[in-house]
């Protein structure tokens, strides 16, 4: 799953951005609040981590203009305010979480869990396809009934693969989804990963079309 974080504080943004990465989200991490809706144009994010205190363009408006949008992505704010006027402001807006500053990273991930659970109450969070079954929210990955335990980026590429499944899906589109902003992808690093995968699931279980792509069969 990929994240957008927006948070001007220095500190704090390269600890969440280390903390992300750890629990096997891509995040890319924007200082303000003005190339956000450039971002949410150009690459496709599953949750929105931001700040209500950013300089310029605040917080606030970037989460009206996000909503003017019909962008339905999910909102996570964070604030060092910590009033009821403040969370109300902020949720009326379309915010879909709160968290204050200061917090435990645990209640973090634990808010993004449910965040993402959300929009899935009354189905299966489960993708499957050729026998695979994954759970995005919880991280768990199943073949033939069997629990097996994958890398971030073995996870990463599945999971986009699944979402696709059927059809045929680039190089490109799963680095995009795998990898976040400045960090260095090697020419034959989607080739690894499919590699190891096919491993796991059988020959089979991931067709290449030369040019194309890769996908898993329906």
């Amino acid at each position: 799953m990929r994240i957008l974080l927006v948070e001007d504080d220095a500190q704090l943004g390269e600890s969440l951005e280390a903390a992300l990465r750890m629990e096997q989200y891509a995040v890319d991490w924007l200082r303000s609040g003005e190339p956000v809706r450039a971002a949410l144009a150009a690459t496709p994010y599953d949750l929105l981590i931001l700040d209500l205190g950013l300089p310029e363009v605040s917080g606030m408006q970037v989460l009206r203009q996000l909503r003017a949008d019909k962008q339905q992505l999910p909102v996570l704010l964070l604030t060092a305010r910590n009033t009821v006027a403040d969370k109300v402001g902020g949720l009326d807006a379309g915010a879909d979480d709160f968290l204050a500053k200061p917090f435990e990273i645990a209640e973090l991930f634990a808010r993004l869990r449910a965040l993402l659970r959300r929009g899935s109450e009354h189905k299966s969070t489960w993708l499957q396809a050729g026998g695979i079954a994954l759970d995005p929210v919880d991280r768990q990955v199943r073949f033939e009934n069997r629990a097996l335990t994958l890398t971030a980026r073995e996870f990463a590429i599945l999971e986009i693969l699944l979402r696709h499944a059927g059809r045929f899906v680039s190089r490109a589109r799963l680095e995009e989804g795998t990898y976040s902003w400045g960090e260095e992808v090697e020419s034959n690093t989607v080739e690894v990963y499919i590699s190891r995968l096919r491993k796991l699931f059988g020959p089979a279980a991931i067709e290449t079309l030369r040019g194309v792509g890769y996908r898993i069969p329906r």
